[in-house]
């Protein structure tokens, strides 16, 4: 038995699509954040488990799920996320023969209107669901006994809504970042602020190859380099009590 897991904060754009991608699964809840786009409503329309609990992590939202999930293994899926056919019959395949614990699987950055396939996450998605949990509040990390392997084919993930929305989604990752790191005793120097952005920038368009993928991989390199840049100067704002 499958269930997947579908976190989700006023995702009416998307959520349908990404529903119906996973229509194979056995058991499909969405833990919503309050939405109030009616997110909740397609969601219930379309045969899901409907969940809702006030956001405070992303680790916490999603433990709070796994604790309801029925199937042997879960399926974690963003709002804007889709499965394609070759990447379903490859999960049933590994639900049924696979040999280990849990399973990576590959995104390609989709942004400017194309798949960035040289900017690629492999990120743990596909889990037996026994012992799992999440840690960490932003980057959440998912605990896994046991062996992981790979899935070879791709997830659809719709990461680019646009260039406002992309960076007021980093900025509000910053903040978030920021107050978590400010309260673990964390701190930022005017040394963090310059060096920090600048590795994030060479990372991503040279270590990773972004290059290789014209204009948008370097658009998109220069962005995430934004991203860590905002993160240290709200942290310095924090530590001067300014914010």
């Amino acid at each position: 038995m499958l269930s997947v897991i579908i976190p989700t904060y006023n995702e009416i754009d998307y959520i349908e699509d990404a529903i119906k991608s996973v229509a194979f699964a056995d058991e499909i809840i969405v833990i919503d954040s309050y939405s109030s786009d009616g997110t909740k409503e397609k969601s219930l329309s379309l045969g899901c488990t409907v969940l809702e609990r006030k956001f405070d992590n992303f680790s916490n939202q999603k433990n709070h799920a796994i604790s309801y999930a029925k199937g042997d293994w879960i399926l974690f899926l963003d709002g804007d996320e889709r499965v394609s056919q070759k990447l379903k019959l490859e999960i049933l395949s590994v639900i049924k023969n696979g040999k280990h614990s849990g399973y990576k699987i590959s995104f390609p950055h989709f942004y400017m209107n194309r798949f960035l396939y040289h900017k690629v996450d492999r990120v743990i998605r596909l889990v037996k669901n026994k012992n799992i949990k999440f840690t960490g509040d932003v980057h959440e990390k998912l605990v896994v006994e046991g062996s992981i392997g790979t899935l070879k084919n791709f997830m659809i993930h719709y990461t680019y809504k646009g260039l406002s929305n992309l960076l007021q989604k980093k900025d509000s990752y910053a903040w978030f970042q920021a107050k978590t790191s400010y309260e673990r005793g964390k701190k930022a120097t005017y040394f963090h602020l310059i060096f920090k952005p600048f590795y994030r920038f060479f990372s991503s368009y040279i270590l990773k190859r972004g290059f290789m993928d014209g204009v948008p991989g370097l658009a998109l390199a220069s962005i995430n380099a934004y991203g860590v840049f905002s993160r240290y100067v709200k942290i310095i704002l924090i530590q001067k009590g300014l914010k």
